[in-house]
């Protein structure tokens, strides 16, 4: 029973009763040990990303009614394989006068942004790399560091339009990091912990947070999809106006780390949604709590199915203008993520001690109504911008008749 509620341990104690037996001393043994599960968990997460490339040119193929990938192995799946080779042929260029230190260190850093979140995903009860107490200020954080690679690609590249595009994103993810980060005080505020674990683990007890905040939940997504770069947020690969953004100058496997980052970021985000709001790894399949790999196929379902979604807004929403994309953020996204944290603090408030059913269900109805307030506001918006629009064209009818 203790192989399928905490395997790690088991294998914990095996390694450590391995090496004791070679006369090596436990502290030693520990770190070892210890290297050996990073290692392994970074392989296992790099596979995931070889899998999620041929994922997402299936998925792709099927919106704009194509096969994709059909010829290397069944149903294409070993086609990711043929690809990674000919990135790893593929000239290395750095371009002259370039910065070369910042220039080779951006992809590993953007790269490296993307498996520092996965020290804190909590794929079971029992494994997780470690449980902070300041999880979700450590989420933010990591994603700095993938800000700070796409400005060292964008300006160590020598290249006008590799910065410009590195301005581009930039400034559209410390945008949207605010709204992120408020959403991100809505699950803490509930759980009464920062920790990613602690959060996974309050939902076992007391419900989905979806239920008593789905907007904030929607509100997350959003702002993951702009933090992530992807459309309609993509305007660092503007291709009309910037070629292709900060990475332009990038060659053979410098790209590709690019490419396996952002495909490996918007499945972790898609991780992170499922944990923070839909129960982590005890939901959908109730044996998540006791199970340990039950636990893990939870939290990895529910990271292809966000992903899924992601991609779906990629491919079905067009890129937006940039002021379009700041102002959407700053004079939207902003306000409505403040305004929904100091409403669901003070519901949270006069409702936490009605009980579990008064308490969900008045939860649930103060998004659904402050959501209907939003949209009857946007649609007065709209209906005086458009009758704004209107009014010159009428005058002049008028004068003409």
């Amino acid at each position: 029973m203790n192989f399928w509620t905490d395997p790690i341990k088991l294998a914990f104690d095996g390694l450590m009763g391995l090496f004791s037996s070679w006369g090596m001393a436990a502290d030693a043994a520990a770190v070892v040990i210890n290297l050996l599960g990073i290692v392994g968990l970074i392989s296992a997460v790099m596979v995931l990303d070889i899998l999620l490339v041929w994922v997402e040119r299936k998925v792709v193929a099927r919106f704009q009614d194509r096969l994709g990938p059909n010829r290397v192995g069944p149903w294409g799946i070993l086609q990711p394989f043929p690809d990674i080779i000919k990135l790893i042929l593929k000239e290395d260029i750095t371009p002259a006068g370039a910065d070369k230190v910042a220039f080779n260190l951006a992809p590993i850093l953007s790269l490296g942004s993307v498996l520092f979140l996965w020290a804190v995903v909590p794929l079971a009860a029992t494994i997780y790399g470690v449980d902070l107490n300041v999880g979700l200020l450590y989420l933010v954080a990591a994603g700095a560091v993938g800000t700070l690679s796409i400005i060292m690609a964008g300006w160590s590249s020598n290249n006008k339009y590799a910065l410009v595009g590195a301005y581009r994103m930039v400034a559209n993810m410390i945008s949207y990091e605010i709204p992120m980060v408020v959403a991100l005080l809505i699950p803490t505020m509930l759980a009464g912990t920062m920790s990613i674990k602690g959060i996974s683990d309050f939902q076992l007890e007391h419900g989905l947070f979806f239920f008593l905040t789905p907007l904030g939940a929607l509100l997350f997504l959003i702002s993951a999809i702009a933090e992530l770069g992807r459309s309609p947020f993509d305007l660092n690969e503007g291709e009309s106006e910037i070629v292709a953004g900060f990475h332009i100058e990038y060659s053979g496997m410098k790209f590709g780390l690019f490419y396996a980052g952002e495909l490996l970021h918007a499945f972790t985000f898609g991780a992170f949604v499922g944990v923070l709001f839909f129960g982590g790894y005890a939901f959908p399949l109730p044996w998540g709590a006791t199970n340990a790999f039950v636990a893990v196929f939870n939290v990895l379902f529910k990271g292809m199915v966000f992903y899924w979604v992601i991609m779906w807004v990629k491919y079905t929403v067009p890129r937006i203008r940039i002021d379009h994309m700041l102002a959407f953020n700053w004079k939207f996204l902003v306000p409505v993520s403040f305004t929904l944290l100091m409403v669901t603090a003070i519901f949270h408030s006069l409702l936490k001690d009605t009980g579990f059913w008064p308490y969900t269900l008045g939860m649930f109805l103060v998004n659904l109504i402050f959501g209907w307030l939003l949209l009857e506001m946007l649609r007065s918006r709209g209906r005086a911008e458009r009758e704004q629009a209107e009014a010159p064209s009428t005058a002049a009818q008028a004068a003409h008749h």
